[in-house]
């Protein structure tokens, strides 16, 4: 019984989580329960606690996650500075009169806001705010208008540069460390964020390309779903000035990534300036609103940091009861090898991204079974591409899909659940083609970083 402690433990965090509690503070106080009696029967020793003033250190030194902050503060001003309604406006204007003409503006706006945002919920919202109105308005069918905002809120997860993949990217490159040092290797190879960044580029344009693809095919075959909508004729430099500032905030950031000019951190800076600029150009943004936009976002960061701090010393206490040697054999024992504990493990996480967040999620699963998979020699940055598309796909899943949630908060009374539920549906079809696309072609996630970096 003692060997399976680590998976007790695991599943009484899991317990209290769905029970309510605050998930930084369970991960903390279940791993030091466990610690308590794993010391008192003799199977933990506590001098592995001493490395936690460590950890903690580390954490707070991580020049990677640094970026969080900036990249939500960035984030944050994009949304209260009305630079996305300006851009829905122009977008509608343009292809208006195009069969799904609106819902295609959704999309595509829908896009740049998750390369700003980063954040599924702050997507979802703002976009059901913005848009809903306007496609009920254009008499679209509910289910395609609510599917449409949803889907593209949570592209967040996939499209660079975001908090998720910022997040994920350092969580993987440890695991990879890791992994190589467990096989011996004492020199190992690092993996970016601006790896992971590469490798999500391609996935992410497909996805949006098939996500146009649908929109428009539905309003030829079905016209009365998404009807073309008059609009008023938009001029070019009325065009270029909404959509030339966001596409420059992301390209400066993103491309400066890529490029290898700055680091993450230092891009999530450049785009946060940028960010700020932008508002207070345009006239958007009030000095009086930044005491808001600074609570909000410190608010977010100190969540993140403090579901980081509370999963470092869970991870920490699994390890100490030899949870990693357990999923290690575990996995070696799997029938199907490497494909089936990594369909497994795809599973798990598709299923756990209906209680928790992705931030819960990558600090908490990933630590424990990348190290394993990437043992068995899956490449870093096609997991995490593969992860976050998974978890997308999960946080758009009926009925517990975290994106429907939000969706519902502020769509109006008119509108029933069972038509998002059904609105959805396309799309998830959708993104499990593209996880099935990735699973046969993995170099449409490692081949740019390839390029790129190598």
């Amino acid at each position: 019984m003692a060997e399976y402690a680590s998976v007790l433990m695991f599943l009484v965090a899991f317990l209290f989580l769905l029970l309510g509690y605050p998930v930084a503070a369970t991960l903390g106080g279940t791993a030091l329960i466990a610690a308590a009696i794993g010391v008192a029967t003799g199977h933990f020793d506590a001098a592995l606690l001493m490395a936690t003033p460590n950890r903690l250190y580390g954490i707070i030194t991580n020049q990677t996650l640094i970026a969080v902050p900036l990249f939500v503060l960035m984030g944050v001003i994009l949304e209260r500075s009305k630079i996305a309604e300006r851009l829905l406006d122009s977008m509608s204007r343009v292809f208006g009169r195009l069969p799904g003409g609106l819902g295609i503006s959704v999309t595509l706006v829908g896009m740049l806001m998750a390369a700003s945002t980063g954040i599924v919920g702050a997507t979802v919202v703002t976009m059901g705010l913005m848009s809903l109105p306007a496609m009920l308005k254009a008499k679209y069918d509910p289910s395609l208008a609510t599917g449409t905002i949803c889907a593209t809120g949570t592209l967040g997860q996939i499209i660079p540069p975001s908090i998720a993949l910022v997040l994920l990217g350092d969580v993987l490159g440890n695991a990879y460390q890791q992994a190589q040092l467990n096989m011996g290797i004492f020199n190992p190879e690092a993996v970016s964020v601006g790896d992971l960044f590469a490798g999500a580029i391609i996935p992410g344009l497909i996805l949006v390309g098939m996500y146009l693809v649908y929109i428009f095919t539905t309003a030829i075959i079905s016209p009365e779903k998404a009807p073309p909508v008059e609009a008023e004729p938009i001029s070019l430099a009325e065009l270029i000035g909404s959509l030339i500032p966001p596409l420059v905030l992301i390209v400066a950031v993103l491309g400066s990534i890529l490029s290898g000019i700055a680091t993450p951190t230092e891009a999530a800076a450049v785009g946060a300036i940028g960010a700020l600029l932008l508002a207070f150009a345009g006239r958007q943004l009030r000095p009086g609103q930044l005491f808001d936009i600074s609570r909000s976002t410190t608010q977010t960061t100190a969540m993140v940091f403090f579901i980081l701090i509370g999963a470092s010393l869970f991870s920490l206490v699994f390890r100490g009861l030899g949870g990693d040697e357990l999923v290690q054999h575990m996995f070696d024992n799997m029938p199907g090898g490497v494909v089936g504990a990594t369909l497994i493990v795809m599973l798990v996480i598709f299923l756990l991204g209906f209680i928790l967040d992705f931030i819960e999620i990558t600090f908490v699963v990933v630590p424990i079974v990348g190290p394993a998979l990437m043992a068995m020699g899956l490449d870093p940055v096609w997991l995490g591409v593969m992860i976050a598309v998974n978890l997308q796909t999960s946080f758009l899943t009926p009925p517990f899909g975290f994106a429907l949630f939000y969706l519902r908060g502020v769509a109006p009374s008119s509108i029933r659940t069972t038509e998002i539920y059904r609105g959805v549906v396309p799309f998830i079809i959708l993104q499990l083609l593209l996880l099935g696309l990735l699973a046969w072609q993995p170099g449409l996630a490692t081949w740019l970083p390839g390029v790129i970096f190598d």
